[in-house]
C-alpha cells in the first residue's frame, strides 16, 4: 500500500513542471555546447559564456526542483537563466558562417581556429 501511495503522488504533477526539467536540461545543454567551443576555439566571450553557464546551470536545476513544490515559480527561475544565458556577449560571426549548418550550431562544431593553432598537436 505504501508504494501505491508514492506512485500516485509522483503522478500528481502537471505538465508544467516536465516543461521545467527540460527547460534545466536545455541550460545545461547550452552551458557545454558553449564550453565546447571555448575549449576548441579559446575565444574569450566563450570563456565567459562557459564559466557563468554554471552559475546558470546551478540555478536552472535549483529551480526544478522548487518545481516539486511550486511550478510556475519554478519555471520563472529556469526561464531567467535561459534569459541570462543568451545576454552573454560571444563571437558569433568568427565561428560561424552563412553556410554553418543548424546541426553544426546546435552541437558547436566550428572550423575556427585561433591564429597559430595550426601547429600544434591535439588541435
Amino acid at each position: 500500500m505504501g508504494e501505491v501511495g508514492i506512485i500516485s503522488i509522483g503522478m500528481t504533477y502537471s505538465y508544467i513542471l516536465y516543461v521545467s526539467l527540460f527547460g534545466a536540461l536545455v541550460v545545461c545543454f547550452l552551458w557545454l555546447r558553449d564550453a565546447r567551443i571555448f575549449w576548441r576555439t579559446g575565444l574569450p566571450g566563450y570563456r565567459n559564456a562557459a564559466y557563468r553557464g554554471v552559475f546558470y546551470t546551478a540555478i536552472a536545476f535549483a529551480g526544478a526542483g522548487v518545481g516539486m513544490v511550486w511550478e510556475f515559480v519554478s519555471l520563472i527561475i529556469i526561464l531567467i537563466a535561459l534569459y541570462l544565458q543568451g545576454k552573454v556577449k560571444k563571437e558569433r560571426n568568427l565561428i560561424w558562417t552563412k553556410d554553418s549548418s543548424i546541426a553544426d550550431r546546435l552541437t558547436g562544431n566550428t572550423s575556427y581556429r585561433p591564429p597559430g593553432a595550426q601547429g600544434k598537436k591535439g588541435t
